[in-house]
C-alpha cells in the first residue's frame, strides 16, 4: 500500500499541502470557536448564578442546560468543521489506503460523529427512557443493569458497523485483521479474552447480578458493577474488590441473594448451667416477636425458632433462628437482636457466663523435696 512512495515524495506533498492551507480562514474559524466556547461560558454563568439564588427550577435547568450545552458544542463543532472546511483540498486529502477507499480528514470526522453520536444517544435512552420501562414492569436492579449493558454493546457495534460502511470500507476486507487479532487474543490475551466473554456470560446468565449480597473469599459484599472485564464489589466497609469476571465463573461464590434473597440468621447465646431452659427459650421468642414489630425485613412466617445446641464446657447454648427478607440488613437485624438479648437476659436474672479456669495446687511430700535438695547439691 505504501511501498512505491518514498519518504521524499511523502514530505513534499505534505509540503505542498501546507502551503496551499488558507491560514487567514483557520484564523477566522478559531475566532468562530472562541466566540462558541465564550456563548456555552455566558449561559453558564448565568445558570449558576441563578442557581444560587435557591429556586429548585433553576438547579434542576443548570444540570439539563449543562448537559444540552456540552451535546450541542460537540457535535456542533464537528458539523461546523465539515461545513467550513468543505472546499478546502486538505480536508479530503489522502491520509492512508485501506483496500480501495481513501481515508480522509472528512471520513475521519465523519466516523467519529456516528460513533458518538450513538454513544450519547444510547446513553439517554439507557438513563430517561428504559427505566420508565422498567418500572413499569417491576424489573430488579440486576435486570435492568444487564439490559442496559446489552442494549448499550450493540447499539456501539452497530454504530460501528454503520461507520465503516458509511466511510466506504468493505467489511470483508477486514477479515484478515481480524484473524490477525485472533491469533493474538489466542496467544498473548487469553485472560483478557476470558474474562470478557465471562462478562458476557455472567450478563445473561445471571449467576450474580448489580445489587446482589456476595462473599468472597471470606469477604461480605455488593456487586456494584459488572464491566466487560471485571465485576466491582463494594464490601461493608466501603472498600472496592475489583474481581476478574473468570473467577465467577471456575470458583465457589456464595450469593446471598440468588433466586429467593431470604436469609435465615443465626444468633448463638450461652446461659449459665442451672438456668431454667424453658424461660430461656420463651424469652428469646419474645425477642424475635419484638424485633418483628419494628423492622419490616423480618419475616413471621417461618416462626423463629430456638435451638438447644446441647452442654458447652462453661454453658448451656442455644441459637436463635430467625428469617428477614433482605440480605443487607442481617448485621443491622444481627446487632438489634445482640442488644435486646443483653438487656431481656439483665432484667430476667439470667446470666450469660464466660469461660473460667480454676487452677488446684497440691502439697508436696517432704520426702520430695529432700530428694530435689540433693539433687542440686550435688
Amino acid at each position: 500500500m505504501f511501498g512505491s512512495i518514498t519518504t521524499n515524495e511523502i514530505a513534499d506533498e505534505w509540503q505542498e499541502t501546507f502551503w496551499s492551507i488558507d491560514w487567514s480562514n483557520i484564523g477566522l474559524f478559531l475566532v468562530y470557536v472562541l466566540l462558541i466556547f465564550f456563548c456555552r461560558w455566558l449561559i453558564l454563568f448565568w445558570t449558576s448564578k441563578m442557581k444560587k439564588s435557591d429556586r429548585s427550577f433553576f438547579v434542576h435547568m443548570d444540570a439539563i442546560l449543562r448537559y444540552i450545552l456540552n451535546w450541542v458544542t460537540t457535535y456542533g463543532l464537528l458539523l461546523f468543521i465539515v461545513f467550513y472546511f468543505s472546499d478546502s483540498h486538505w480536508l479530503f486529502r489522502e491520509l492512508a489506503a485501506i483496500g480501495n477507499v481513501k481515508v480522509t480528514v472528512f471520513l475521519i470526522v465523519i466516523g467519529i460523529l456516528i460513533i458518538s453520536l450513538a454513544n450519547r444517544m444510547s446513553k439517554v435512552i439507557t438513563n430517561y427512557i428504559l427505566p420508565a420501562v422498567y418500572e413499569r414492569y417491576q424489573l430488579d436492579k440486576g435486570v435492568r443493569y444487564t439490559f442496559d449493558r446489552i442494549f448499550h454493546y450493540g447499539v456501539m457495534v452497530i454504530a460501528f458497523t454503520i461507520s465503516l460502511t458509511t466511510v466506504g470500507i468493505d467489511l470483508s476486507a477486514l477479515t484478515v485483521f481480524a484473524g490477525i487479532i485472533g491469533v493474538g487474543i489466542g496467544f498473548g490475551l487469553q485472560n483478557i479474552a476470558s474474562n470478557f466473554i465471562s462478562g458476557i456470560i455472567l450478563l445473561f446468565e445471571r449467576p450474580i447480578k448489580v445489587g446482589d449480597r456476595v462473599i468472597v473469599d471470606d469477604v461480605l459484599g455488593d456487586v456494584e458493577k459488572i464491566s466487560m472485564r471485571a465485576t466491582v464489589i463494594k464490601t461493608l466497609d466501603n472498600e472496592h474488590i475489583i474481581v476478574p469476571n473468570s473467577y465467577f465463573l471456575e470458583e465457589k461464590v456464595v450469593n446471598r441473594s440468588y433466586s429467593d434473597p431470604v436469609l435465615r440468621l443465626v444468633i448463638p447465646v450461652g446461659v449459665a448451667y442451672g438456668s431454667d431452659v424453658e424461660k430461656v427459650r420463651e424469652l428469646l421468642e419474645q425477642v424475635a416477636k419484638d424485633e418483628q414489630l419494628v423492622s419490616k425485613v423480618v419475616l413471621t412466617k417461618p416462626d423463629p425458632y430456638v435451638n438447644f445446641v446441647g452442654f458447652g464446657s462453661s454453658s448451656l447454648d442455644f441459637e436463635l433462628f430467625i428469617w428477614i427478607a433482605d440480605p443487607h440488613f442481617a448485621v443491622q437485624i444481627k446487632s438489634n437482636l445482640n442488644f435486646r438479648i443483653n438487656k431481656i437476659f439483665s432484667e430476667q436474672d439470667i446470666e450469660i457466663p464466660f469461660p473460667q479456669r480454676d487452677l488446684h495446687i497440691r502439697s508436696i511430700d517432704d520426702s520430695v523435696v529432700k530428694v530435689a535438695n540433693r539433687l542440686n547439691e550435688s
